[in-house]
C-alpha cells in the first residue's frame, strides 16, 4: 500500500478527533461544568499523535524521504542495503498523494542520482543517474557513452574496489567517467557484450542509467522518465546494512554524500 496515503489518512483521522475535542467536546463540558471529566482514550491518543504525524507528513512530502537500495544496479556508488535520504525540494514542490508540481525550483542536472516512479509501473520506485536531458542525443557504443556527439571520457580505476562490494568476478572493472563537469564511478563487465544504441530524448523526459552498466535495467531497455514521475534527488546515506559479508552495520558508509 502507498505509505504516503496511509500517513495522510492517519493525519486526517487524528486531526478530526483532536479538532472535535478542541472545538466541540471541551466547550460543551465547560458549559455543563464538567471540566474534570475523564478524557476518552481515543481522544488522548489522537491529540498525542496528531502533531507527530503532521511533522512526519510535511517533512516526507516536501523535504526529505527515506529509501532503501534493494539491488546492485547503482554499484559502486550505492550498495545493496544502503538507506538513503532523497531531497524532494530540489526539483520542485509537489502536492502529496496526487504528486502534482505546484512550484518550480530547479530541473534535474546531468549526473544527478535521481529517484523516480517507474514509468511502466508507478507503484515501483527506481533510482538511477541522469544521463540525458530533454533534447539530447544519446549514443551508447562499445560501452562508451556519447552525448550530443561528444564522448564521455572514462579512465580505468582498477579492480580492487570490487572486494569492498562483495563482487569478485574478475571480468568486472571499476572506471571513472566524466559526465558533464563531474566525475563518478561506474562498473563494466568485459564478458558482457555491448549493444550499440541511439536515443533522442523528448521534451519533458530524461534518460537515466545505472552505474553498474552491464547489470542495470534502465532507459536503454524501457525508455525515458517523464518529468511527472520524478520524486527527488538522492543526497545522503543515513544508514547501511552490509548484505555482502554476513550482515551487520556498514559503519564506513554512514554519513556519505551521494555523488
Amino acid at each position: 500500500m502507498d505509505f504516503a496515503l496511509i500517513l495522510f489518512i492517519a493525519l486526517v483521522i487524528t486531526g478530526c478527533f483532536a479538532a472535535w475535542d478542541r472545538f466541540v467536546r471541551r466547550p460543551r463540558l465547560e458549559r455543563e461544568g464538567r471540566t474534570d471529566a475523564k478524557e476518552p482514550l481515543l481522544i488522548e491518543y489522537s491529540k498525542a499523535f496528531f502533531p507527530v504525524i503532521l511533522i512526519v507528513f510535511v517533512l516526507r512530502s516536501f523535504v526529505l524521504e527515506p529509501f532503501r537500495i534493494p539491488s546492485g544496479s547503482m554499484l559502486p556508488t550505492l550498495y545493496i542495503g544502503d538507506f538513503i535520504l532523497v531531497n524532494k525540494f530540489t526539483y520542485g514542490i509537489r502536492l502529496p498523494i496526487i504528486d502534482k508540481k505546484i512550484i518550480d525550483v530547479s530541473e534535474p542536472k546531468r549526473g544527478d542520482v535521481m529517484v523516480f516512479r517507474f514509468p511502466h509501473d508507478e507503484s515501483i520506485d527506481y533510482i538511477k543517474r541522469v544521463v540525458g536531458l530533454p533534447g539530447d542525443q544519446i549514443e551508447y557504443r562499445d560501452k562508451t557513452l556519447y552525448i550530443n556527439g561528444k564522448e564521455m571520457e572514462q579512465s580505468k580505476a582498477g579492480d580492487a574496489v570490487l572486494q569492498d562490494i562483495g563482487n569478485t568476478k574478475p571480468s568486472i572493472s571499476h572506471y571513472t567517467e566524466l559526465l558533464g563537469r563531474e566525475n563518478h564511478s561506474i562498473l563494466r563487465d568485459r564478458e558482457r557484450p555491448s549493444t550499440n544504441m541511439r536515443f533522442s530524448v523528448p521534451a519533458g523526459h530524461y534518460f537515466v542509467m545505472g552505474d553498474n552498466r552491464d547489470y542495470s535495467n534502465d532507459s536503454r531497455y524501457w525508455g525515458f522518465v517523464p518529468e511527472k514521475n520524478i520524486i527527488g534527488e538522492a543526497i545522503f546515506i543515513w544508514f547501511s546494512w552490509d548484505s555482502q559479508h554476513g550482515g551487520g552495520v556498514n559503519w564506513s558508509r554512514i554519513g556519505d554524500t551521494i555523488q
